[in-house]
């Protein structure tokens, strides 16, 4: 099986219960925003909407210049709301410089850090890439409510 797109169906029993928060007007025990990050996932992996939590398992090995854990999200837009949907677009690309990726990937696991358990949020497919001594950048679409990375209409 193969990695397909899907905000993860987890991640959406999450928001009901109030465990990720990514703006920064917080209303809960902790006060600050969640920590995201996005690790980078084999062509093999198997993640989609059934994926829960963060794991190794399928992700580019920790070799070159990619770190297991992937890297951390530039967060400093508040999620917004415009007409019926809510979204939300992380304020700079995610970006490797110098990658040699350890196998094809063809996936990126976005994932709430603060959690205990490193919470899944979606997954984003794109096509196979190969990298040798490369920069690898996932630009990010624009903050609005017909291309935010996160849309829940």
């Amino acid at each position: 099986m193969a990695n397909s797109q899907a905000m993860c169906t987890s991640f959406k029993e999450g928001l009901l219960n109030g465990l990720h928060a990514f703006g920064t007007t917080v209303v809960r025990g902790a006060t600050t925003k969640d920590t995201f990050k996005l690790a980078l996932f084999l062509a093999s992996a198997t993640l989609g909407a059934a994926t829960t939590v963060y794991s190794t398992t399928g992700e580019l090995a920790g070799s070159g210049n990619y770190t297991q854990g992937g890297v951390t999200v530039t967060n400093a837009t508040a999620p917004t709301t415009s007409g019926t949907t809510a979204y939300w677009t992380p304020s700079a690309s995610a970006s490797w410089a110098n990658l040699t990726s350890s196998g094809s990937f063809d996936a990126a696991l976005l994932y709430n850090d603060t959690s205990a358990t490193d919470l899944a949020v979606a997954v984003f497919t794109f096509g196979a890439q190969s990298i040798t001594a490369g920069t690898f950048t996932l630009t990010m679409p624009t903050n609005d409510a017909s291309n935010a990375l996160i849309r829940i209409a």
